[in-house]
């Protein structure tokens, strides 16, 4: 229930990207692991250069949570400045809940990229061991 509610409060346009980076990006590593680990006449550097996409498509995740809460501040600024403009007091709650709005799609990339990095870590561990033996 939690999750949802962030999920939609992080804006469901982008918390949606972001999801579908992170559905491919799982695929992904789990595809390379599967072909590179099940394969025996594999060339190990092009398999760890596929591996390396995935880290890739984690960090774009990231980049583009980074991007949703810039565009995020522009719209907490422009109604900063609509409201200034009318004469209305800006109010430091909804200011800072505006903020924290913003940060909840970067933090949900930014999860993506090290899940990424750690995917990457273990798959190239094991399938290091793998062709050593």
């Amino acid at each position: 229930m939690f999750l949802k509610e962030k999920f939609y409060e992080g804006g469901p346009a982008f918390m949606g990207i972001l999801t579908i980076l992170f559905v491919i990006t799982v695929a992904w590593f789990i595809y390379q692991f599967v072909v590179a680990y099940s394969s025996k006449q594999a060339n190990p550097e092009q398999s760890f250069r596929k591996l390396a996409y995935g880290k890739t498509m984690g960090l774009f995740a990231m980049i583009t949570g980074l991007l949703g809460q810039l565009i995020g501040f522009t719209g907490i600024f422009d109604a900063m400045e609509l409201a200034a403009g009318a004469g209305k007091e800006l109010q430091p709650a909804l200011v800072y809940g505006g903020i924290k709005v913003t940060m909840i799609v970067t933090i949900y990339g930014i999860l993506i990229y090290l899940f990424s990095i750690l995917l990457w870590f273990v798959s190239t561990s094991i399938i290091e061991k793998r062709m050593t033996k």
